[in-house]
């Protein structure tokens, strides 16, 4: 390995499902034909159509487009970049699954070999919801897979006024826990969470994350989810890049869930979202500081704002206030940073159900340095990400990790 550094500031931003197409092995997954973006673009151009929008604006995104993301993944009404300012590739997860932790694990360098386990079609088993319903005291109700918000307008004040416990799914691995921050309190809710942590740590029960999803509001109408969200997720089942940049001494922050995601391992400053636009706001205001090392991004609302509930038009309005955003955040990047952008899995808005999708994702660097640019070859994994960072800091991937860097590539 080379003793240099090339980069000093790495910002990997994550934007949550952003799929680009049908894995080789998506039927597998129950997946047929799904491709996020370009579902969307087709839905963005149907409706920009129908109101007479100019063509050039039914999606506008034109700094994922300069940066090169239309001439990796053609969409419809987005032309290509004659010139784009980025390099651009395609990855494929070589782990197990189509979930938020498989995903952003990889990317640091974990092949996941066993998938996480979902309760989505029949809830949770008696056994469990006995057992929970005996550390914390209180009657669960619930118990299915649900949207957090129609849950809320179903059960909250059952759960209220009788003081029960609403405990439900989704089409991802979780166990969600609500709590009426009024009557309830935060602190109890994470309580009870930490108890359902434990007892989903057996294989049984195995469940990627337990998340707190505490609300205000007494009644029908009023229900309000607030940013107190807390996920428990299991640790990393090993070492990643995270770990070897902290050892070395390098800054690594996170924006999001990603501290969640990696239970603070690696991790040397946390910074919280209260949404996707929220968090490139803290990005962008990173990007003013002096640091060296990581800043890791994930901007969820993508995922459970609109690829979960099926909103096609949501999340690709989503996608151009994010556009927006990076156009903000590109005149604050010098010779001395790379940027990354990228996605952790699927969630197709217009395929059948709410789960996630199996798909690949998009690779777009840029940083102010390139001299060249263009299409990159495609990688088998998504851990291109972190072999790629640790390589640039000259620190080694732990051991048994995966992935190749590509750092030589970037000129």
């Amino acid at each position: 390995m080379e003793n240099y550094k090339k980069y000093k500031r790495v910002f990997v931003i994550v934007i949550d499902s952003m799929g680009i197409g049908a894995m080789p092995d998506s039927k597998d997954f129950g997946d047929v034909g799904v491709d996020t973006l370009g579902h969307i673009a087709e839905k963005m151009y149907e409706k920009g159509e129908k109101e007479g929008v100019d063509i050039d604006k039914r999606f506008y995104i034109p700094n994922l487009k300069k940066l090169g993301l239309t001439n990796l993944k053609p969409i419809v009404g987005v032309d290509g970049e004659e010139i784009p300012d980025g390099y651009y590739l395609k990855m494929y997860e070589t782990s197990r699954g189509k979930d938020t932790m498989t995903g952003h694990w990889e990317m640091m360098g974990i092949n996941t070999t066993k998938p996480f386990i979902t309760f989505t079609e029949t809830g949770f088993p008696p056994e469990l919801i006995s057992e929970l319903e005996k550390r914390t005291g209180r009657e669960i109700i619930g118990n299915k897979s649900a949207s957090g918000t129609e849950i809320l307008e179903e059960l909250g004040e059952q759960e209220i006024n009788e003081g029960k416990l609403i405990v439900y799914t989704s089409a991802d691995s979780v166990l969600q826990i609500c709590g009426n921050e009024e009557t309830m309190g935060v602190e109890t809710l994470y309580k009870y969470c930490e108890i359902a942590r434990e007892l989903t740590m057996r294989d049984e029960w195995r469940v990627g994350r337990v998340i707190a999803r505490p609300y205000t509001g007494q009644k029908k109408g009023e229900f309000v989810r607030t940013s107190n969200r807390h996920d428990y997720a299991l640790k990393p089942t090993g070492l990643t890049a995270l770990n070897s940049l902290k050892d070395a001494g390098y800054d690594v922050i996170s924006v999001g869930k990603i501290n969640d995601i990696f239970v603070g391992e690696g991790i040397t400053e946390s910074n919280r979202s209260k949404s996707s636009v929220h968090g490139m706001e803290q990005t962008i205001e990173i990007a003013k500081r002096d640091f060296t090392g990581l800043c890791f991004v994930n901007l969820v609302d993508f995922d459970a704002l609109w690829g979960h509930r099926r909103d096609p038009i949501g999340y690709g309005q989503e996608i151009e206030r994010f556009d927006e955003k990076l156009g903000q955040l590109l005149p604050l990047l010098g010779d001395e940073d790379l940027l990354m952008i990228t996605a952790d899995h699927g969630n197709d808005p217009t395929y059948t159900g709410t789960d996630h999708t199996r798909e690949c994702v998009p690779l777009v660097m840029y940083s102010k340095s390139f001299v060249e640019n263009g299409k990159l070859d495609d990688t088998k994994t998504f851990a291109t990400i972190g072999a790629t960072i640790a390589d640039n800091f000259n620190v080694d991937m732990p051991k048994n990790t995966i992935g190749d860097s590509i750092l030589q590539k970037l000129r």
